[in-house]
């Protein structure tokens, strides 16, 4: 096998994110986005589950973890964490450090979106934004009740930009 080669785009399985109530969490990512709660446990790094202590390492004693389905099959893996516990720096959407920054869904009706998050305790980031002149698409950016960003898409994410030339002439794929 090739090692070198460039591979076939892979399928986006899940999402990892870290919230303080993962009760409070699950219920919310049910009512707001629909998402569908298919597994929860609570970790422990023991014999019988060796991947987690070599996951999360020494420092790690236990978490609840819970996995939530999207409508298209991607999921969305929340944890919180017990021993050590949750800490939430004072702002979450630290965008120019590396690292996944936020969580995009599809809903053709961002109002109804928006108007939901906030009912349930999140909050607007951003007004509703019209991009991309000529075209139909809008976005909006909101937060969880926990701080995490969720950014609102009206349209699917290959039709958005697949047929889209790059705006940037000086860009040449590798």
């Amino acid at each position: 096998m090739d090692h070198r080669a460039v591979p076939a785009p892979r399928a986006l399985n899940h999402i990892g994110m870290t919230v303080p109530d993962i009760d409070r969490a699950i219920a919310w990512y049910g009512q707001v986005l629909g998402f569908r709660l298919i597994f929860r446990r609570t970790l422990r790094a023991t014999p019988d589950v060796p991947e987690v202590a070599s996951i999360f390492g020494t420092g790690f004693g236990a978490a609840h973890q819970a996995h939530l389905l999207a409508a298209n099959g991607v999921g969305l893996e929340l944890f919180q964490f017990i021993e050590p516990a949750v800490e939430a720096p004072p702002d979450k959407f630290r965008f120019w450090q590396t690292g996944v920054f936020h969580l995009c869904v599809t809903d053709p009706d961002l109002e109804g979106l928006v108007g939901r998050i906030v009912l349930h305790g999140g909050r607007q980031r951003t007004r509703i934004w019209q991009f991309l002149e000529g075209r139909p698409y809008r976005l909006v950016y909101c937060e969880d009740p926990f701080g995490n960003v969720i950014e609102g898409f009206s349209h699917q994410y290959a039709e958005t930009f697949s047929n889209l030339a790059s705006p940037d002439p000086g860009y040449t794929p590798r």
